[in-house]
């Protein structure tokens, strides 16, 4: 049997576990508790108006970057060519592509609104997965992990060139203010009626001021992104990955049984190698931020080093504790949303279990006060975890 890397697992599992379910049940909390402490907490789960970086921030970048991690153990580089096999793998990327944009507008609300008027293109997490796993994978698969990292400081370099010294109409020029930097101007530009909360009135395209997002010149950095999970991957697993470190079945594996065992000496040498980096790339973010803004909502190439540095932190403590350590008892809800992390986040997004709820605690409001829209959320979040539960362990895992 292939064995996983459950440190991946269990890291995508929390990463998925937050977002589907425990900001949610904290939002509902925080509407009836209101206290300075659990306003504190709620911090932690929101996004940053506009520059800074808070936790919640870290959950979209740490998705694309166990996208990432994942290539290496999915794909093999072409120097082991095989016009069969590469033919079979760029037909799986096309359909991958394809299947998370498609996903990403139903998410949205957009596809399903049977609404024309509310088709947009470009406006979600798994799209901007999409393109950062294609020209990922494609990188990885014709260059050495030397090149993918000049790609990824060119890709950086490239869209803070674009940022300080391009302007379009009026943005640009190095502003980096929500509704004058170039990214913004660019999406206006190029997606036009297709930006997502674009209405026509009067025949004008007109955005809503309060949405900030950027994708087109931001897809740079997300290639970036999900390409620093690439390199973390490689060091992982690839015997010619930057650390000589013996094979990843060093470490201590196992099939649900915990074995704890003495760490091989290549094993840390690859978690202290991850943490290393993720420190490195946090300080060079932070510093090159002075100048370039770290700002989640345009994609800076601050706010990648910050993000990529935060996930390798977490890569390598993850893979210390598990696959080094092995400590891999008590994973089975982390692996429950973590193994089919796709089918968490559409079905989450997608799928409401409110009317079930409600049918199920009928009568209860009277008794609960302000509280029966957080039970009614934390039914609804049961009955995700009982679907992907009864997957888990009828081993149905779904890919796209």
């Amino acid at each position: 049997m292939k064995h996983r890397l459950e440190s991946l697992d269990a890291l995508r599992g929390f990463d998925l576990l937050c977002l589907v379910a425990i900001s949610d049940l904290i939002e509902e909390l925080a509407e009836v508790i209101d206290t300075p402490w659990m306003a504190s907490i709620m911090e932690c789960f929101t996004h940053k108006k506009w520059e800074g970086f808070s936790p919640w921030d870290l959950v979209m970048p740490l998705f694309m970057f166990m996208a990432g991690v994942a290539i290496p153990y999915s794909l093999r580089p072409s120097s082991q060519p095989s016009p069969k096999w590469e033919g079979a793998v760029y037909w799986r990327l096309c359909r991958r592509v394809l299947l998370l944009w498609l996903f990403g507008m139903m998410v949205q609300g957009n596809l399903l609104a049977l609404d024309p008027n509310r088709i947009y293109l470009f406006t979600n997490t798994l799209q901007a997965i999409a393109v950062g796993y294609f020209f990922s994978a494609l990188i990885y698969m014709h260059t050495s992990w030397k090149t993918q990292i000049g790609i990824a400081i060119a890709l950086l370099l490239t869209f803070w060139g674009a940022m300080e010294f391009i302007t379009i109409g009026g943005y640009g020029g190095g502003d980096y203010t929500p509704h004058g930097n170039l990214a913004e101007g660019i999406d206006n530009l190029v997606l036009g009626r297709f930006r997502d909360t674009a209405q026509v009135i009067d025949g004008e395209v007109v955005v809503k001021a309060s949405y900030t997002y950027t994708w087109i010149l931001s897809s740079l950095n997300f290639v970036v992104t999900v390409l620093s999970g690439v390199l973390a991957g490689q060091i992982l697993k690839k015997k010619d990955s930057p650390l000589p470190a013996p094979s990843l079945g060093e470490c201590s594996f196992s099939n649900g049984q915990s074995k704890k065992s003495r760490p091989q000496r290549g094993s840390l040498e690859r978690a202290s190698l991850l943490l290393l980096i993720g420190i490195a790339m946090v300080a060079l973010g932070w510093t090159w931020g002075l100048v370039h803004p770290v700002i989640k909502h345009i994609w800076t190439g601050s706010m990648v080093l910050v993000s990529s540095g935060y996930c390798f932190l977490l890569m390598g403590i993850f893979y210390l504790w598990i696959d080094c350590l092995g400590h891999n008892k008590h994973l089975t809800v982390l692996k429950v949303y973590g193994m089919n992390s796709i089918t968490a986040y559409v079905v989450s997004h997608v799928v409401s279990f409110r009317s079930i709820s409600k049918s199920l605690f009928f009568g209860l409001e009277q008794y609960v006060g302000d509280y029966y829209d957080f039970i009614l959320q934390l039914s609804n979040v049961t009955i995700l975890f009982l679907i992907l539960y009864i997957m888990y362990r009828k081993k149905i895992f779904l890919r796209v």
